[in-house]
């Protein structure tokens, strides 16, 4: 009964305050069997607007702020930058507001891979610096220094640069939290997928059961229970939703090597439907290249 309640309130929440819902879900990491990229991901799917972290607007957690057109988005918090941590996410929302890279710098005090990180999130756009142009400066400015005179900071004023491409702000924002707040890997190769006949995760549910199919997404999780007799079972995620694929003891011992380290995969297979759920019994693995590193949870 207990559980019961549990699922249900977290249902209700989900479908009458999905920002609140993610953005508590967000703060109580690291917990429960999905990661924040793909609840994140999800949240998307179902009209949340999710916003990066930064440096003037986001405090040590994830909050919420109000839409104009009503309704709030989910603001990430400091301590989702890799390096930052909790306490000195605090120490940095509790200063805010900061004029400048430096004025962080001399106020909070910052290594410079700490710096860098925050760049490369893009928590620099509120004082109007691109991520390049922050990691140009993240060198210089780490540099100033509390037991330093103020103002003789050299080398932190950025030549004109490039701003970022899709592909390239999704693969800094993975590795600077670990999650996109815009962006999904497999969206920048749907181009491809479509050429190769493969099927979104959100229209699998129209194919017909037994059809052979091809799908291609990020690995979210590998699992091999002690009661599964072998078989291993996949979760993928492309911009549309999860997949799930099984694959038998002969197939995961032919593409072993790969099923266990890319990480994105083209699988063709199989579809079944039983009760509502729809599976691809893998045949084939293939590797995916999608441009941008992501990490599954295996064998846990």
């Amino acid at each position: 009964v207990s559980f019961a309640y549990l699922v249900y309130a977290s249902a209700w929440l989900k479908l009458h305050h999905p920002a609140a819902f993610l953005a508590a879900l967000l703060n109580a990491q690291p917990m429960g069997f999905y990661s924040p990229r793909t609840l994140v991901a999800d949240a998307r799917r179902h009209g949340v607007v999710v916003r990066g972290a930064d440096l003037n607007a986001s405090a040590a957690k994830a909050t919420l702020e109000p839409l104009a057109e009503g309704g709030f988005a989910v603001r990430l918090g400091l301590s989702a930058v890799r390096t930052i941590g909790e306490d000195l996410a605090e120490r940095i929302a509790e200063g805010r507001p900061y004029a400048t890279m430096a004025d962080l710098v001399r106020r909070v005090g910052l290594s410079q891979a700490q710096v860098e990180a925050l760049a490369t999130a893009g928590a620099f756009g509120s004082i109007g610096l691109e991520r390049r142009e922050a990691l140009w400066a993240a060198g210089a400015v780490a540099q100033a220094r509390a037991d330093r005179l103020p103002g003789v900071v050299v080398g932190a004023q950025a030549p004109r640069l490039p701003g970022m491409d899709p592909v390239e702000l999704g693969a800094a924002d993975l590795w600077a939290t670990g999650l996109s707040p815009d962006s999904h890997p497999v969206q920048f190769v749907r181009g491809r997928l479509d050429a190769l006949g493969a099927v979104p995760a959100d229209a699998l549910a129209a194919a017909a059961p037994g059809a052979r199919v091809l799908v291609g997404g990020v690995v979210t999780h590998r699992q091999r229970p002690a009661t599964a007799g072998g078989v291993t079972f996949l979760s993928l995620e492309d911009e549309t939703g999860l997949i799930n694929v099984i694959c038998p003891p002969g197939v995961w011992a032919r593409h072993r090597r790969v099923g266990r380290a890319a990480s994105a995969l083209l699988v063709r297979g199989r579809l079944e439907r039983a009760e509502g759920v729809v599976n691809v019994v893998a045949d084939q693995l293939r590797p995916l290249p999608v441009g941008v590193a992501t990490r599954s949870r295996d064998f846990r």
